[in-house]
């Protein structure tokens, strides 16, 4: 038993190790989604417009497809162009021949589709009232989205945005795939060196679910502070 336990300790150092480059690859994928969904989700109002379809097919294409398919794509096929090859020889752009990029390409892509999904939806269920007091300011339309409709939706998103977020940072684990040593890949090292897959994964699981009670005690305050007005409005009702 004792043997066991020091190994499981081993192989919990050695995933805490890896820890920065998991938060690193959701911080970073998580952010950059952010910035595209939003725009993306306040273009998809517009169905009839070409712009629309072509965010609608871009969410179509992310949500419908595998994440570890999209990231084999990103790593294995955008590489194998011949403009990219030709395009890792020149200087400045040493950074296509490693795996990092194609990584948080793959990952920013995804989240940014389900979360223009969630954010979209919010648009859409924003209370008329709201629309209509904007308007009685004298508000155009863009400046109604901007001031009103966003800030409100993007507040009422906020508990599905969360589970997005927290599925982001456990596909992280993908990237152990294609040689990115993070919190799964050193867990996979350490099976690999001592065949001890149960030790491995356990103190793999230990430390996601230590990151994922950190990221649910986050967006708790969060909503605390920004759905507080809901929680009283329903429980006047």
């Amino acid at each position: 038993m004792s043997e066991s336990l020091a190994l499981f300790y081993q192989a919990l150092l050695d995933c805490i190790a890896a820890l920065p480059i998991t938060i690193f690859l959701t911080v970073v994928s998580v952010l950059c989604g952010l910035l595209l969904a939003v725009p993306f989700a306040v273009i998809a109002q517009k169905k009839k417009t070409l712009a629309a379809k072509v965010v609608n097919g871009f969410v179509y294409f992310f949500t419908g497809t595998p994440l570890l398919i999209q990231l084999y794509i990103f790593y294995f096929g955008i590489p194998s162009l011949s403009f990219v090859s030709e395009l890792m020889q020149q200087p400045g752009f040493e950074f296509l021949k490693g795996s990092y990029i194609y990584v948080l390409a793959a990952l920013t892509l995804n989240t940014a589709a389900y979360s223009t999904v969630i954010f979209s939806g919010a648009i859409r269920n924003t209370d008329r009232g709201e629309i209509e007091a904007a308007y009685a300011y004298g508000m155009s339309k863009a400046q109604a989205m901007r001031r009103v409709i966003l800030p409100s939706s993007l507040r009422r998103a906020l508990p599905a945005y969360s589970n997005e977020v927290i599925m982001t940072m456990h596909a992280t684990a993908l990237a152990s795939t294609v040689t990115i040593v993070e919190i799964t890949g050193a867990a996979s090292f350490f099976n690999s060196t001592y065949y001890e897959p149960f030790i491995a994964y356990a103190a793999a699981a230990v430390l996601y679910l230590v990151l994922n009670t950190v990221l649910v005690f986050a967006f708790r305050q969060v909503e605390k502070r920004y759905l507080a007005h809901l929680k009283s409005r329903l429980s006047s009702t």
